[in-house]
C-alpha cells in the first residue's frame, strides 16, 4: 500500500509540471535550462551520497547524452504547447505516447509485431485527438505542439528502455539532464534569441521545487517503486497523469482553464483507452 500512495503521488507531481510551466516568470525555454542545470547536480549529489561513479564508457555516455537530448526537445515542445494554449490542452496530449510506443517499439527493436488492438485502440485515441481539434480550435496549434511533445517523449522511452538496468538510475539521471540542458540550447537560440533573463526570487523557488522534486525526487521515487511493483500496476497509475495535473490546473488557474464539454469528453476517450488498453490486452490474452 505504501508503494501505491507513493507511486500516485509521483504521478501527481509530474502532473503538476505544466501548472509550474505557466507560473514560473521566465521564457519557457530558459526555465528549462535552468530546470536541467539544477537538476543534473541534484542527480550528481544523489549518485555521490549512494557512492556511485559518474563515470561510464564512451558508448553508454554518448547514448545517455542523446537520450538526455530528446528529453529535452519534448520539453521545449511540452512547455510551449502549454504557453501557446492552456497546462490542460498540453496534458491531454500525453496519453498518445502510447500510441506512438505501440508502433515505434516493433519497428525499432523488431521484439514483436504490431498488435491489432493497440492499433484499434490508437484510432479510437485518434478520433478523440479529432474531437479536441473541433471543439477547441482556437488551441489547435498549441494541442498539435503538445502531439508533437508525446510522440517525441515516445521515441525517448523506446530507445532508453534497454539502458534502464545497465545504470544506477542517479547515474543515469545526471547524464540524462547533461544532455537534456544541451539539447535545450537550440530551442532557446531559435525561440528566444538566447536571451539571458535571471528569475525572480518567487520563480527561483518554484524552479528549485520544480528541479528537486518534479525531476530527481519524483524520477528516484518512480525508480524505486518499479522494483517492487507489478509493471502492470506501474503503467495504469502513470496514465493517470493528465488527469491530476488537468484537475490540478484548474485549481490554481480556475477558469481559465475551463473547455467545453467537447473537450473533456476527447480528454476522457484519450485517457480511458490508455488505462483500459493493458486490462483489454490481458483479456484476450486470456481469451486465446
Amino acid at each position: 500500500m505504501r508503494d501505491l500512495l507513493k507511486l500516485h503521488l509521483v504521478i501527481a507531481v509530474w502532473g503538476f509540471t505544466a501548472v509550474l510551466g505557466k507560473l514560473i516568470e521566465l521564457p519557457p525555454v530558459l526555465m528549462l535550462l535552468w530546470r536541467t542545470a539544477m537538476a543534473a547536480l541534484g542527480f550528481a549529489w544523489l549518485a555521490r551520497v549512494r557512492g556511485q561513479s559518474l563515470w561510464l564508457p564512451p558508448e553508454p555516455w554518448r547514448r545517455l547524452l542523446f537520450l538526455g537530448a530528446l528529453l529535452g526537445g519534448h520539453w521545449v515542445l511540452f512547455f510551449l504547447s502549454a504557453r501557446l494554449s492552456t497546462a490542460s490542452v498540453s496534458l491531454a496530449a500525453m496519453p498518445t505516447s502510447m500510441l506512438w510506443c505501440s508502433l515505434l517499439e516493433p519497428w525499432v527493436d523488431g521484439s514483436r509485431r504490431w498488435r491489432p488492438l493497440e492499433l484499434v485502440v490508437g484510432g479510437v485515441m485518434l478520433g478523440a485527438v479529432w474531437l479536441i481539434y473541433e471543439v477547441e480550435l482556437r488551441h489547435w496549434v498549441g494541442f498539435s505542439v503538445a502531439l508533437a511533445a508525446a510522440a517525441l517523449a515516445a521515441v525517448f522511452v523506446v530507445c532508453t528502455k534497454q539502458m534502464v538496468t545497465r545504470c544506477h538510475d542517479a547515474v543515469m539521471g545526471t547524464w540524462q539532464m547533461v544532455g537534456a540542458f544541451l539539447g535545450c540550447l537550440p530551442g532557446w537560440w531559435w525561440l528566444e534569441g538566447a536571451e539571458v533573463a535571471l528569475p525572480d526570487l518567487r520563480s527561483l523557488l518554484l524552479l528549485v521545487f520544480f528541479a528537486s522534486v518534479c525531476t530527481v525526487w519524483a524520477y528516484a521515487g518512480y525508480m524505486d517503486v518499479l522494483r517492487r511493483l507489478p509493471v502492470f500496476t506501474v503503467n495504469v497509475v502513470y496514465n493517470l497523469e493528465p488527469l491530476y495535473g488537468i484537475a490540478l490546473a484548474a485549481l490554481v488557474f480556475g477558469t481559465s482553464e475551463h473547455m467545453r464539454p467537447g473537450f473533456y469528453l476527447g480528454a476522457g476517450i484519450i485517457a480511458g483507452s490508455v488505462l483500459a488498453l493493458p486490462w483489454l490486452e490481458r483479456w484476450t490474452g486470456q481469451r486465446r
